[in-house]
């Protein structure tokens, strides 16, 4: 495990330890976020029947181009109820079902109504069936409306509403432990001394998962002691512990042989990352396992790539990988070396310019930020105007 390990590797060694959480059935409303367990058909057609795509009259096309006599309305949860004949037409509103006989709508603005008598007052529908919603336009009873590894976005639940479904089979919540370990770490707004600093990173690393599907067990800020490190990892209930701080190699950096005293196997450790190199990754019993360097813009960078990745695969995401999008350079880049690189940049009319230091304890230019700019080992130099990869924050 001394060797670098590319990052795609590592994030396929991720996948391959973890086993998907178990299945749970939830109503729509508390299914927002989750990813689809069993293909999603629909039990019913919609529409269900022909509609008005507009405010107007309900006709029928070869009685173009009128008069008509009105012989009623119908309106959304009000059908009409008759036949319309030959020469007839009916009042309808936007949603109302056609009333049997008629197949075209003439707009109230191309309308004219004298009593029961309506006249056309404009160029009228040129097509037979215009402004209407044919039955099953939108979807068929039967029809796969959402397919395993789906993300529930609001549209797609509001798709699984309207054909039908009241509840859906989903991966339960992952539950995620979270430490920071480091006898200088103090709570945020403590009182703090010169040889102490703020811990952020379990805020960071919660604000990072929000809108997942998880459930944070804090276990706080713990000490430099082996001893407290392994009874906490003992007493781990959890899908998932996440740590920061800890994990290189330094005399005061006890995580992994607090983990391994606790049972844990480490799979890998140290990945050709800038910024996180030091990330460690294993299985703790039924727990998977990730040690997040302590720096604060490498554990972010970690996160973005590792935790809420793991996070969406333990979920039955087809797709749990972040998407990047390409964009066009600001400014020159330098050459890069062998680790996958991740730069902070700002993006200004349309282009994106790197931060200009671009150290892993600079919480500011994190701050400032609006995309991570991905550069592949041994990337060539790239001038201003190259197209790049990035990774968006926002």
């Amino acid at each position: 495990m001394s060797a670098l390990l590319p990052l795609a590797e590592a994030q396929s060694r991720l996948f391959a330890l973890a086993s998907l959480v178990e299945v749970e059935r939830v109503p729509l409303a508390a299914a927002a976020g989750r990813w689809v367990a069993t293909d999603v058909h629909a039990l019913r057609t919609q529409p269900s029947a022909d509609l008005s795509a507009m405010d107007g009259y309900a006709i029928r096309f070869v009685d173009l181009p009128g008069p008509w006599r009105v012989i009623g309305e119908s309106a959304a949860g009000r059908a009409f109820a008759g036949t319309v004949l030959p020469g007839e037409a009916v009042r309808i509103f936007t949603g109302a079902p056609l009333p049997v006989g008629t197949d075209t709508v003439l707009v109230q603005e191309e309308a004219g109504r004298d009593g029961a008598t309506l006249t056309l007052a404009g160029e009228g529908p040129r097509t037979h069936g215009r402004n209407v919603r044919v039955r099953g336009l939108d979807f068929a009873e039967g029809d796969l409306l959402l397919r395993v590894g789906d993300r529930l976005t609001p549209a797609r639940l509001a798709l699984a509403g309207t054909a039908g479904h009241g509840a859906l089979d989903v991966r339960r919540k992952v539950r995620i432990a979270i430490a920071a370990t480091g006898d200088e770490l103090v709570p945020p707004g403590s009182a703090i001394g010169a040889a102490q600093l703020p811990e952020t990173n379990r805020l960071m690393l919660a604000a990072q998962l929000a809108g997942l599907p998880v459930e944070l067990i804090d276990l706080g800020i713990l000490p430099d002691r082996h001893d407290v490190l392994e009874a906490a990892f003992r007493s781990l209930d959890a899908d998932l512990l996440v740590t920061s701080g800890g994990a290189s190699v330094g005399d005061h950096d006890l995580v992994r042989p607090a983990l391994e005293a606790a049972g844990a196997t480490i799979d890998f450790w140290k990945i050709a990352l800038r910024p996180g190199k030091p990330l460690m990754a294993g299985r703790l019993g039924k727990a998977m396992v990730l040690g997040l360097p302590g720096n604060p813009i490498s554990a972010f960078v970690t996160t973005l790539l590792f935790v809420r990745p793991l996070v969406a695969h333990l979920s039955g995401a087809r797709d749990p990988l972040p998407a990047t999008r390409p964009a066009i350079l600001g400014e020159p880049l330098a050459a890069n070396g062998e680790r996958t690189d991740y730069l902070r940049a700002e993006i200004r009319d349309g282009r994106a310019w790197a931060s200009t230091i671009q150290d892993s304890s600079m919480l500011g230019t994190l701050a400032r930020a609006g995309c991570l700019i991905l550069r592949e080992p041994h990337a060539p130099a790239a001038q201003a105007g190259d197209s790049v990869e990035i990774l968006d924050l926002a």
